[in-house]
């Protein structure tokens, strides 16, 4: 009952009338739009009539390094709109540092930290928890995204839209169009949030058009201004995108002496737009190749690993969706459909706002049999609704059904499941002057055997300041919950976590900010003793020049639940039941964004399981050849000493990467992952041509090559065997009706 009226607590305060204040904080900053009185062509020079008329937002705020100046560094924003698109141009001067921009590329989405760059957030509901990004760097290299959970970006996401920019010898000048049809937005609103973002690398400067305390991102929708339109934005009228796409490739697996192959694909994506607000998304035999490659990581992990969702198709409203609960507890994970190769015949989903308070996403999605493993034809059928209350926080619902079609179980292959079904409730708190989040969460499954024990609680609370930094989580989740469909990738377990925080903020020094954090997680078996504990201490110091170094201490306790091996190289394993203890330390350094060479590097030293010891060292380097070169290596090394059976045991992990941005549209990246701990070694090479906005020409080769082997097909001279390799050709095409 502990962990029933502790959660009722937080409940309590989650609900408590002063968390839930309703005034918007920047209220004030308003930017009147107005129709264009002249044709505006997008071209970077800004002297249309139409522009001469705009309303101009100017005067920014400070940020950083400090958040309670004006800003040193002028930028002028102008807004307008005709029937069919809204512009923005912005003026950024530059500051008193002489020298060049700095940019890492012509790459669409870069880094923010190692751009100067003009950014800005439209939240089109004035809701302050959805909405969009937009913006270029200096080089005009695009930047777009999805904006959820109240200043959160997804820049996997991608859509029509065009840009130039224009460079003075005192200034940088952006102009770009968003058509209406691209963004979502409620019929006959005239008022939409709205803030603007500056950062100037040379003087270290990033300022917000309406005031932001420093330990929140820019895109915190909480924060934005109002953009207050003449009239309610023209609605887009029919607003059809039909996106087909053809694929050609050639394919051989030297390790299963299985001969070059060719393939043909074609496919066909549509989004249609039931009102301005709602989407209804289609897809036939989709392809996802185009999806950059994972970066490999070590993995010394008991549990399964997470990577997010880059799939076009899933993301637009996709938060809804894969976003219900917390990181490692989510009822529903777009990635599992299509897992493994298992084709995707078709899919629908309808996603978006039914007024100002209701949000609404249904998906359905069908693949396919594979006869190899006897896995059966299946439906992911996922319902989520969403209800404001107060300004920024709502209550969620979401029911998640796995369905196996017309299975017969054959004796000779894997077992699946006939259905598996989740149903689940959450409140999220989200104040208005950002201070306060939280959540409480409750999630039931449902499955043919039904045992019990087979749900879940949750709820976390934080308090977020200029200086503190004060939270807490439990977490209850049944042994026998299940949820095939989503991200678990740990059952039968109680969890308490907590943290505290101290920002120390001097105003006259080299240093930005410092301070201590300290984070104790335990975990109790159902029966309620402890199998696992982390207590960490971190100190962190942020530098002027934007460099940050943190040093950290940490104890850990762990009493196995299953057997483990602790090298994950498919070795001997611990036994179960059996318990560790340790005492680790490390640092971590990140370089300062505004040069063209930056670095990294983090440290571990300490015990490990069964009395053994592991070091852990990574670096990070990049250089840059303004604008149209950017090289990046990465580099882990682990030394793991533990007695017999498994002695020392030392792996690389290392990852170079070469981007070659010829232009903002044509790019070759070539990506290569050693990962001695996996026995692979991969080599993705990758040309894209965006010939027209949002369609797409890819050329993407691979190679899989076996480490010290010379046992498969053909060799690299004396270190790599070929695996497998592939060669695929691309088309896209983005049309709208």
């Amino acid at each position: 009952m502990v962990k029933f009226s502790f959660i009722a607590s937080i409940i309590c305060l989650l609900l408590s009338p002063n968390i839930l204040l309703a005034q918007k904080k920047n209220e004030s900053y308003q930017l009147h739009i107005n129709r264009a009185t002249s044709p505006v062509i997008v071209d970077g020079a800004i002297d249309e009539p139409a522009w001469q008329a705009a309303e101009v937002a100017s005067d920014f705020w400070m940020v950083l390094p400090m958040d309670t100046s004006r800003a040193r560094v002028r930028t002028d924003v102008r807004m307008t709109y005709d029937d069919h698109n809204v512009y923005l141009s912005a003026i950024c001067y530059h500051g008193d540092v002489p020298g060049p921009y700095m940019v890492e590329s012509l790459r669409r989405d870069w880094a923010f930290l190692k751009n100067d760059n003009f950014i800005f957030f439209m939240d089109t509901f004035d809701d302050q928890t959805n909405g969009f990004t937009f913006g270029t760097n200096a080089a005009g290299a695009q930047w777009d995204g999805l904006l959820y959970e109240g200043g959160k970006a997804n820049l996997s996401w991608d859509n029509k839209w065009t840009s130039v920019v224009r460079n003075y010898p005192d200034r940088y000048v952006i102009e770009l169009a968003i058509p209406f049809k691209t963004i979502r937005y409620k019929k006959g609103i005239s008022r939409w949030g709205i803030n603007f973002s500056r950062q100037d690398l040379k003087t270290t400067e990033k300022s917000s058009w309406t005031p932001i305390q420093r330990q929140f991102p820019t895109a915190s929708l909480a924060l934005t201004g109002v953009l207050v339109w003449d009239q309610p934005p023209p609605q887009p009228g029919p607003n059809i995108s039909i996106i087909p796409y053809a694929l050609s490739g050639i394919t051989r697996d030297y390790q299963n002496g299985v001969p070059t192959k060719s393939r043909f694909d074609a496919g066909l994506d549509a989004k249609v737009a039931v009102t301005s607000s709602l989407n209804l998304d289609l897809t036939v035999n989709p392809d996802f190749s185009q999806v950059d490659v994972d970066q490999q990581v070590t993995n010394l992990d008991r549990y399964e690993l997470f990577f997010p969702e880059k799939r076009q198709f899933f993301l637009e409203n996709g938060d809804q969706f894969t976003n219900f609960g917390y990181a490692t507890i989510r009822p529903f994970f777009s990635r599992r459909i299509g897992l493994g190769g298992v084709p995707i015949r078709f899919g629908a989903r309808l996603s978006g706002k039914l007024n100002k308070d209701w949000r609404l996403g249904i998906m359905d999605m069908q693949t396919g049999s594979v006869d190899e493993t006897g896995l059966p034809a299946q439906n992911f059928a996922v319902v989520a609704l969403q209800r404001r209350v107060s300004a920024r926080s709502n209550i969620g619902m979401i029911f998640v059904n796995k369905e196996s079609l017309s299975y017969t179980p054959n004796p000779d292959k894997p077992l699946y499941s006939r259905y598996n079904r989740n149903l689940g409730l959450e409140y999220n708190l989200a104040s208005s002057n950002n201070i306060w989040t939280g959540k409480a969460l409750y999630v039931k499954s449902f499955r043919p055997d039904q045992p019990g024990n087979d749900a879940v609680y949750a709820a976390n609370l934080q308090y977020f300041t200029r200086r503190w930094l004060i939270s807490g989580q439990v977490e209850s989740i049944g042994k026998n919950y299940t949820a095939e469909a989503g991200y678990v990738p740990r059952i039968g377990y109680e969890r308490g976590m907590a943290t505290l925080g101290y920002t120390f903020l001097p105003t006259a020094s080299g240093v930005l900010n410092h301070g201590p954090t300290l984070t104790s997680t335990y975990f109790f078996d159902p029966a309620w003793k402890q199998s696992d504990n982390e207590s960490m201490l971190s100190y962190a110091i942020t530098f002027r020049s934007r460099s940050v170094f943190t040093a950290w201490v940490a104890t850990d306790y762990v009493r196995l639940l299953q057997p483990f091996d602790p090298t994950n190289t498919g070795r001997e394993t611990l036994a179960t039941g059996t318990e560790h203890n340790w005492t680790a330390w490390g640092t971590d350094f990140d370089s300062k964004p505004q040069s063209v060479f930056t670095y990294g590097f983090s440290s571990r030293y300490g015990g490990y399981y069964a009395n053994g010891t592991r070091l852990n060292l990574t670096a990070d380097l990049g250089y840059r050849f303004q604008p149209y070169v950017s090289l990046a290596a990465s580099a882990s090394y682990n030394d793991i000493r533990l007695p017999q059976p498994w002695g020392a045991t030392t792996f690389w992990l290392v990852g170079p990467r070469f981007d070659f941005t010829f232009t903002n549209k044509l790019y070759l990246t070539t990506f290569v992952q050693y990962n001695e701990q996996q026995k692979n070694m991969n080599v993705n090479a990758r040309v894209q041509w965006r010939y027209k906005p949002a369609s797409d020409f890819f050329l993407v080769y691979t190679d899989n090559y076996l480490p010290n082997s010379a046992q498969i097909g053909q060799d690299v001279p004396g270190f790599f065997s070929v695996k497998n390799r592939a060669l695929v050709l691309k088309w896209t095409y983005w049309w709208n009706l």
